[in-house]
């Protein structure tokens, strides 16, 4: 079936005049989705995550120091990592120590039952519970998010290291 050369180019118009109003009328400041466009070149951005936060936890005890130690004591460390500000937020709840804490530290990089050196000391008091933050280095941050940081709390009865548990994301 043949269409007239006018009808096709009035077909031709209409469909260009919707198209160029249907671009006005979704044109706002508000982005519709994660995907944004570039002006200059309309092209399309990758999307951003929607979150830059990692969860993170630790359980803490005895049985996890290196040695192990037969502190009946037991805590938990509850932390943030934002990857954005490189902020390391926690809070450590711990109870059942030998004795008062006389020192903490995060420590790393070390996997599962290897010693490391501190990374991050606790400063201020060691009472449960124990918050803080800091902003991390690139390489605490990588060595952190990777699993490879591990908290221990200190006492004079265990002065190496009275209970210790693994930092790792929540999953």
């Amino acid at each position: 079936m043949a269409y007239p050369r006018a009808t096709l180019i009035a077909s031709l118009i209409i469909v260009s005049l919707g198209l160029a109003a249907c671009d006005k009328t979704n044109m706002s400041s508000k982005p519709m989705s994660n995907a944004t466009t570039t002006p200059s070149s309309g092209s399309i951005e990758k999307p951003v995550s929607a979150s830059t936060t990692v969860a993170m936890s630790a359980q803490l005890s005895g049985a996890s120091e290196v040695p192990p130690t037969k502190s009946t004591g037991t805590g938990t460390v509850d932390a943030t990592f934002d990857k954005q500000s490189s902020v390391f937020t926690w809070t450590i709840n711990y109870s059942g120590l030998s004795g008062p804490a006389t020192a903490g530290h995060f420590h790393g990089p070390a996997t599962s039952g290897v010693n490391a050196p501190p990374a991050l000391p606790l400063n201020g008091g060691l009472e449960s519970p124990i918050k803080g933050k800091a902003t991390l280095t690139a390489a605490q941050a990588s060595d952190l998010t990777a699993g490879n940081w591990y908290m221990n709390l200190h006492t004079a009865a265990n002065p190496d290291g009275e209970i210790r548990g693994q930092v790792t994301a929540k999953p």
